[in-house]
């Protein structure tokens, strides 16, 4: 069996999409509905947290790309962070890495962003949520396991 998961964390319009395991002819189309559902829900600026993925085919990339330009129809946006390795080499052999916007973290992927920053102010002070600024995104990020 193989091992895949993918859990998406919100604030308002935007999600960070945390995947761990293998992104293959497998598993991809799971990933895909992911995608598919969160647009559905209204989502428009997704965070791909692939720094726990180990593995990703042709497949994978494929429904990478597709999200981005399910996304990009909705004018939103898809950044991906890696943590370097055999995952971020792919993206530069391919040339995705001219493509995506690729991070080393989501703390860089949502910190200076406009989408995320108006959806993190969402969660201000009035809902008792963390609200903006590098402060308020860090310890958005921190309260949900993305550092």
């Amino acid at each position: 069996m193989v091992s895949f998961h993918a859990e998406a964390i919100t604030a308002a319009d935007c999600a960070v999409l945390r995947v761990t395991g293998e992104i293959d002819v497998y598993t991809a189309p799971e990933l895909r509905q992911q995608v598919i559902h969160l647009v559905d829900d209204g989502i428009r600026h997704i965070v791909g947290d692939l720094r726990g993925v180990d593995f990703l085919d042709s497949t994978g990339l494929g429904v990478m790309v597709g999200s981005l330009k399910r996304l990009r129809v909705h004018q939103g946006s898809l950044k991906l962070v890696t943590s370097g390795g055999r995952i971020l080499d792919l993206f530069n052999i391919t040339g995705l890495s001219q493509v995506f916007e690729l991070c080393p973290s989501v703390l860089d992927a949502i910190s200076g962003d406009q989408h995320w920053q108006a959806a993190l102010a969402g969660e201000g002070p009035s809902t008792g949520k963390q609200g903006t600024g590098k402060q308020g995104t860090e310890e958005w990020c921190r309260k949900h396991e993305l550092r």
